[in-house]
Order: C-alpha cells, then structure tokens, then sequence
C-alpha cells in the first residue's frame, strides 16, 4: 500500500519539554489511521506538524511522496476538523461549506453544486439554508466535515473531533465517520485519547505515551498482542504477571474462574450489567481482574476461587524501562 502520510524521525520541543520525540510513522493510501494516547502524549503536536501549523525542530512530513515540512498549511493537499466545528454563525450551512470554494474562485453555479453534493454526502440534504445554531451538536459536526471535505484533500485530519459530544452521540457519529470514510474512499487521520473510538473506527492505531510512539498495529493486534505494559494497561483492561521469567500481559475477559489453576480470594465484585467484573488476590500476591458474563449464576467477596487461562491468551510484553536515578 502506497503511503499518503510519512513522518520521519520528528521531533519537537517547547523549551525543555519535549513534545515528540523521534516519531516515524506511516500511513497508507484510504487508510484510517488512528493516533492514540494520553493527555500530552504527542499525538496532537504530530497532527499539527502534519497539518503545517507547527514546524518540527528535526525530521520531515512527507505527502503523497512529496517533502512539504517547509510547506505552510494552505499549501498542503490536507484539512482539518477541529472539536469545536469553528462554523461562522452569521452564515448558513451551505455557505459555510462553500466557504473555501468561494475564497478559492469556484464559480457560484460549481459551487453550489459541490455544496449540494457533498451534504447529500453527509446526511444533511435540505438543511443548506439553516443556521449553525438551529442545528444539533452532530449536526454540526457533520457541517464542518462536509466544509472539510468539499474540495476533495488528500487526506483529513481530525483531532478529537467528538469530544464535545455526548456519549450516544459519539457512538453514533463513530460508525458514521467510519461510514463516511470508507464512502470517500479518503485518507483520515484521526486524533483521540478514547481507546474504545480508536478501536471501533481504525484500520491501523499508533498508541502514543510521553511524546513517542510504543506500537503500530490492527486495532485487534494493539488489543491482542500489546508490545508494553503501557499498551496493556492503555487500550482497554490488562493484567500484567511475570511466570517462569517471562512478563505477560492477560486480558481481563480471557481469565476463567474453574476449579483448576491458579488459587485465589475474590476482594469485590462489581455488576456493569451484561458482564459482572471480579477483582481477585492470588496466593502468591498478584491483584488481578477478572471479566464475566453474567449468566444468573453468583460470587461473593471472601470466596475461594482458581484461575486459569489458555497459554494463546498470555502475551509478553516488554520489560518497563528503568528510571536513571537523578
């Protein structure tokens, strides 16, 4: 797959900290690309040197091929949709579509056209004539996507475009997002913090932490397979053991409670309705979770159980770094 986004070995510091720190990245032609992690982790500062609004101290962007580190931002094949939607409230949905094309020179008849098209696009034909405020928070988010999209870029850039919406909301926009990409057969790069999103909408994840990047993968390799306890412990529930020299990461789902392996007391019990979440202390000190559907059957904080788990489900991860001592 022909890569439409390259990033090689950026790194950008405000001062003495240091925000992305020697990140290589690759992403392929109509991906979606998910850039994963934490509150300051780098994710964001890597799309906005992608989108040219920052300029990385060393390393270079690559679009289509084409070197465009030193390139200002109206000059890269790339938008970018924002969480606040940033729509003009004096003007109409189709004119703030059509803004761009307006400022560009497309003639009215052209314009109105695209306009036209591409909110059939977004699910909101016949609400070109409305203002910003008439509509509703996915609403909007649909008017600055259509804007986003209307001149066709290269690739779309969107960081924590849904953050501002409520949690049905989110999930239904995800798998319109996901629909909607897959439609235009675009490139889109998308910035999240929430595991669940990237997940749900990704073809590929960068999990991000401390302005590096710690695994590329599937969402189902990243979930499966994580290459470091942070991966474990960020994308999703992990259970990190060391057994027979090795350190492993379980999930909290593939762990059964039978009267085989390994002993252990139950410390609480908690109900999130189709599943049931145990939290239990083994024999020999390791605090783990485990995650059970609920199938009428009971357990109570004080019981004695066993745990086991298949060995295809036990994944090594690396050793954590040690810190220098100061």
């Amino acid at each position: 797959m022909p890569a439409d986004v390259a990033v090689e070995g950026i790194r950008k510091a405000y001062g003495d900290v240091v925000a992305v720190d020697d990140v290589h990245l690759t992403v392929g032609d109509g991906e979606f690309f998910t850039l994963l992690g934490p509150s300051g982790s780098g994710k964001t500062t890597t799309l906005r040197i992608i989108a040219g609004f920052e300029q990385p101290d060393t390393g270079r962007v690559t679009l289509g091929g084409v070197d465009i580190t030193g390139e200002p931002p109206y000059a890269r094949d790339v938008n970018t949709v924002f969480q606040d939607y940033a729509l003009f409230p004096h003007m109409t949905v189709a004119e703030n579509v059509g803004y761009g094309l307006k400022v560009k020179g497309t003639a009215r008849r052209e314009r109105h056209a695209q306009v036209a098209e591409v909110l059939r696009t977004v699910r909101l034909d016949g609400y070109g004539g409305r203002k910003p405020i008439q509509l509703s928070g996915g609403q909007r988010q649909r008017v600055a996507l259509a804007r986003s999209i209307v001149n066709r870029p290269k690739v779309l850039l969107l960081d924590e475009p849904l953050g501002a919406l409520d949690l049905k909301l989110r999930q239904e926009m995800q798998v319109f997002l996901k629909s909607l990409q897959r439609e235009l057969g675009m490139t889109f790069l998308y910035v999240t913090h929430d595991q669940e999103e990237a997940l749900t909408m990704s073809d590929h994840v960068a999990v991000f932490n401390d302005g590096r990047i710690e695994q590329v993968g599937t969402p189902s390799e990243v979930y499966e397979r994580p290459a470091t306890e942070f991966v474990a412990g960020f994308v999703g529930t992990s259970n990190i053991l060391e057994r027979g020299g090795r350190r492993i990461s379980v999930r909290p789902e593939r762990i059964e409670l039978d009267k085989n392996g390994e002993a252990a007391t139950v410390t609480d019990v908690v109900f999130v309705g189709a599943f049931t979440r145990v939290l239990v202390d083994t024999d020999t000190g390791d605090r783990l979770t485990v995650v059970r559907k609920n199938d009428g059957s009971t357990i109570e904080p004080g019981a004695r159980v066993h745990l086991s788990w298949r060995d295809g489900d036990a994944y090594e991860i690396a050793q954590p770094l040690k810190q220098e001592a100061s």
